[in-house]
């Protein structure tokens, strides 16, 4: 897990691409690399976590020795081992990295090869013969990869927007994508960012530069590669096929160098993630194990955790939010995100991690994902009833305020509509949330709070085949009687006791709407004047906005996704 910075063109300095390497170290503080060509016209910037080979073999940017390549990779090819077997009768390996197979794969088969990963990843290789450079982003983007070009052809590319913005590239909103957020809520449904001229690298696409012209391709689109024929073998048989995929799921991740740890909530999928650790590694297994909690018994759910594992051999760790760590967390945190992020939930997953990095474990597994797999959130039950498919929350309230802002910057908003893929409703809401709206939030939030402190996290659930193979499953073995997650749920029950597998879906969630109201009263106060009065004053109605904050102080009313925005956009 690193960071990576790239330069291609004419004109460009030296100090821009160190510029990109410095603010990025975060991501990478174990070493740092800077790769110009000859002509200057291309440059590579790299810093890196050592997960895979912590010997100095594993530094990157990485040369080929049997090419004319240089690569910068962030992320982890899980299944490196069994490419590189097949490749090894071609190309003489000098490391035991993954950089390494996968520089040797795209030698071999170009774009290619990209179909043959298993894994996480954005990387470049810029082709010294061709003056190219190749860029990809995984599958369902867990990596991140943001791009900038200017007029002259010049391309800018990193990790992170800050990054660019550190390279000299103009931080100016783009009230479009803004207007669009706070009028419909909608965030990381597109390419474009919230800053203008900063694009991101959709997932699953490439990007190749060349003759100063860069070209943006899809390479990977779960709906296409699904197709809308349901798969028609028996519960039987696809339920062995999904156990031995999720069991192979969890061994490839456990690849690692460094201690691996697990993220566990008291819910289906966290218990399930437990029950393969075990599966894979034994019932002695001793991994550690970290949760998070508020003090809010109505919330937390450390009760569900501890007696998840109460026979086992896992040590717990616990990591505490409290309204006193709230003021100056979301300031860090919104710096590190870039873009608004999710409100507390964020900021008690981030302790989480720094609470990881300081008990020695760099890298975590979480349970992301099978909701968009199996139709676990409420809303697909209430879609296939004639309800709301929820965009946001899935909630029955409005969850923002568009009457709050001016008639001017409300009218730059730009409304979604979400394709229609699939022939049946609910694998189009698991398409939208897969490609649009709940997996790409998810991943740039969980990026950048790993990242922050430097740590890495997997995640298994992720695994393309996991959810090809879910994605072809007709709705009755998602949806049973009002019942979500039906297949899951069996198949879980190898891995975890009954109480648990049957469980309800309960949201993450923290008291955020009760500490705004309460004990962060004075901050939250603080940072929407703010907000109605810094350099985004343009964009409200300030009267409206103070009024509504009121209302929602009064109790009259529970969403406060809303309110989140407007501190958001406060801290900035």
């Amino acid at each position: 897990m690193c960071g990576i910075a790239g330069i291609f063109g004419n004109g460009w300095k030296p100090e821009q691409l160190e510029a990109m390497a410095a603010i990025q170290k975060h991501r990478g503080p174990d070493a740092e690399g800077i790769y110009i060509n000859s002509t200057k016209v291309a440059g590579l910037g790299h810093n890196r976590l050592s997960i895979i080979d912590l010997s100095d073999a594993g530094r990157q940017p990485m040369k080929s020795h049997f090419g004319n390549h240089q690569i910068i990779f962030n992320g982890e090819i899980y299944n490196y081992l069994e490419l590189k077997r097949e490749l090894e009768a071609e190309f003489e390996f000098r490391t035991q990295t993954d950089t390494e197979v996968l520089l040797a794969a795209y030698q071999k088969w170009g774009a290619g090869c990209l179909d043959k990963l298993i894994g996480m990843f954005a990387f470049i290789i810029w082709d010294e013969s061709e003056k190219t450079a190749f860029a990809a982003r995984d599958r369902f983007g867990v990596k991140p990869l943001y791009y900038h070009q200017k007029t002259d052809g010049t391309l800018f590319i990193a990790s992170e927007i800050k990054a660019l913005h550190a390279a000299g590239i103009q931080r100016q909103p783009d009230e479009k994508m803004w207007a669009t957020y706070l009028t419909y809520g909608l965030y990381d449904h597109t390419e474009k960012t919230f800053w203008e001229g900063v694009n991101s690298v959709p997932p699953g696409h490439t990007l190749l530069w060349k003759n100063n012209k860069t070209e943006i391709s899809c390479w990977y689109d779960i709906a296409e590669r699904v197709g809308d024929e349901y798969d028609r073998r028996s519960e039987i048989e696809v339920r062995d096929e999904y156990f031995e995929l999720m069991k192979d799921s969890i061994t490839l991740r456990f690849r690692a160098d460094v201690p691996v740890g697990i993220n566990l909530s008291g819910g289906l999928d966290s218990s399930s993630l437990l029950g393969l650790v075990h599966a894979v590694q034994g019932a002695d297994s001793d991994v550690k194990a970290f949760t998070f909690t508020t003090g809010d018994e109505n919330y937390d759910e450390l009760p569900w955790v501890k007696e998840m594992l109460a026979k086992t051999n896992h040590p717990l760790i616990v990591s505490q939010l409290s309204p006193d760590d709230v003021p100056k967390l979301a300031a860090e945190i919104q710096y590190s995100q870039d873009e608004p992020f999710g409100g507390m939930p964020t900021l008690a997953y981030a302790k989480l991690f720094e609470k990881a990095r300081e008990n020695g474990v760099i890298v975590l597994l979480d349970g992301n994902g099978m909701d968009e797999q199996w139709a676990g959130y409420d809303y697909y039950n209430s879609a296939l009833n004639g309800g709301s498919p929820g965009v946001i929350q899935g909630t029955e309230e409005k969850p923002v305020r568009p009457e709050c802002l001016t008639p001017e910057f409300r009218n730059l908003a730009e409304p979604l509509e979400f394709p229609n893929v699939f022939t049946d409703k609910v694998r189009n809401l698991q398409y939208r949330d897969t490609r649009f709206t709940k997996i790409p939030r998810a991943m740039r939030f969980n990026d950048r709070i790993s990242m922050r402190v430097s740590t890495e996290l997997r995640e298994p659930f992720l695994d393309h085949r996991l959810f090809e193979l879910a994605l072809r499953q007709p709705t009755e073995r998602k949806i049973s009687n009002g019942t979500r997650k039906k297949m899951l749920r069996e198949i879980s029950q190898k891995l975890i006791p009954e109480k648990l597998s049957e469980s309800p879906k309960r949201p993450l969630q923290t008291p955020q709407r009760e500490w705004l109201r309460g004990e962060l009263k004075d901050w939250a106060d603080n940072e929407i004047k703010n907000a109605v009065s810094n350099n985004f004053a343009g964009w409200f109605e300030k009267d409206s906005v103070l009024d509504s904050w009121k209302k929602y102080c009064r109790g009259e009313s529970d969403n406060s996704f809303y309110i989140w925005q407007w501190i958001d956009i406060g801290l900035r």
